[in-house]
């Protein structure tokens, strides 16, 4: 009796332990590691009101953990370094670091943590927090998984696209310069887009 009123202890403090970090303790998750080589974090922001300037981020790290079973188990983190910031243009790289954007000097890193991961009739949505310039908000990035092939070394390669619309004004980088004819310089909003393919961390 003693060693069955135990067991019943011990399951129970494991699914208690899954509902408090909102996993499921059937999980089959693991890690995956970001082949930088073939991932893109990239934007574009409107340019006076006509064309649409592009850019990336050169420097990230990627911290997912995949249930390829039910990827709705599954997590992810991002960090993005700020000073990274690349548009093939010095100048403008220079300002966007600056403290009229960016602010990299105070507030050097981009931060999305992932708290859950739902299947919608188009693909998966990851709802979590992201943080710019010390300003958290909760947003959803909608993703695709693209496709997957295992290697020869039994790992697995997955390609993920993901993209969504933030309001830059919402996280503080709030340069206003206006055109005579009215609007804004830099838009509003900044269209994120990533491209990304990423190795399990062992064979599947």
């Amino acid at each position: 009796m003693f060693r069955k009123l135990i067991l019943f202890n011990s399951v129970f403090a494991m699914v208690v332990s899954g509902l408090i970090f909102g996993q499921s303790v059937q999980s089959n998750a693991i890690r995956y590691e970001v082949d930088k080589s073939h991932t893109n974090i990239g934007f574009s922001v409107r340019h006076m009101l006509l064309a649409k300037v592009y850019g990336e981020f050169k420097d990230f790290s990627i911290d997912l953990n995949w249930d390829n079973q039910d990827p709705t188990n599954s997590s992810v983190e991002v960090r993005i370094d700020v000073a990274s910031i690349n548009t093939d243009n010095q100048k403008r790289d220079d300002h966007l670091r600056g403290p009229d954007f960016f602010d990299a000097e105070n507030y050097p890193e981009i931060l999305f943590k992932s708290e859950k991961i739902e299947k919608t009739d188009d693909g998966y949505v990851a709802h979590g927090k992201l943080t710019m310039r010390d300003v958290t908000r909760d947003v959803t990035l909608p993703f695709n998984v693209i496709g997957s092939i295992k290697q020869k070394n039994g790992k697995l390669r997955v390609g993920i696209e993901a993209g969504m619309t933030v309001s830059r004004m919402e996280y503080n980088i709030s340069w206003d310069k206006m055109l005579d004819t009215g609007g804004l310089v830099a838009g509003e909003e900044a269209e994120i887009d990533i491209q990304a393919e990423f190795i399990s961390s062992q064979a599947i």
